[in-house]
C-alpha cells in the first residue's frame, strides 16, 4: 500500500458547482494508480463536496436552485451575519451536505458511474478561494 496527497486549490466566483472530476482524474493518472481508493476531504464550514449527474447542465441547475429555494440567504429569522446576509445560510447548506467523500480507484480510472461528476459546492455568494486535501491509497 502507497500513500499520494496533494491539496487542491479552487478560486469560486460565487454560489454554485464548480467541477472537480478533471483534476482528481488527472491526479489518479500522475500517480498511476491502477487500484485504490480516492478521499476528498473540504475543510471549510460554508462550501462541501458532492457527487451529481454532469452530463446535462439543467442537473446541476437545478440543484442550485434547489438550494437556493430551500436554504435562502438572508431570512428573518437568521441571527449568524457576521460575515454577511450568506453567512447562516451558507452554514446550513453545509450542515446539509458533505465535507468529504470517498471514490474507488479501479483499472487506473475513479469508479464513478456514467453520468457523475465530483464537484465543489460553494455557498457563498461572493469570490473564495478553497482549499480540497485529496489522498488516494494505492493497493499493491
Amino acid at each position: 500500500m502507497e500513500w499520494f496527497k496533494d491539496n487542491l486549490s479552487i478560486s469560486t466566483s460565487g454560489m454554485g458547482l464548480y467541477p472537480l472530476t478533471g483534476v482528481v482524474a488527472q491526479k489518479v493518472n500522475l500517480w498511476l494508480i491502477q487500484e485504490g481508493m480516492c478521499f476528498l476531504f473540504l475543510p471549510h464550514t460554508s462550501a462541501s463536496l458532492l457527487i451529481a449527474e454532469n452530463a446535462d447542465p439543467s442537473a446541476k441547475l437545478d440543484i442550485e436552485t434547489y438550494f437556493e429555494r430551500l436554504v435562502g440567504e438572508d431570512q428573518p429569522w437568521m441571527t449568524h451575519t457576521l460575515e454577511g446576509k450568506d453567512d447562516s445560510s451558507s452554514h446550513i447548506r453545509s450542515a446539509l451536505t458533505v465535507t468529504d467523500l470517498s471514490i474507488p480507484i479501479e483499472d487506473g480510472h475513479l469508479a464513478l458511474g456514467t453520468w457523475q461528476g465530483i464537484y465543489l459546492f460553494e455557498h457563498r455568494s461572493h469570490r473564495q478561494n478553497r482549499r480540497v486535501l485529496l489522498r488516494c491509497m494505492k493497493f499493491e
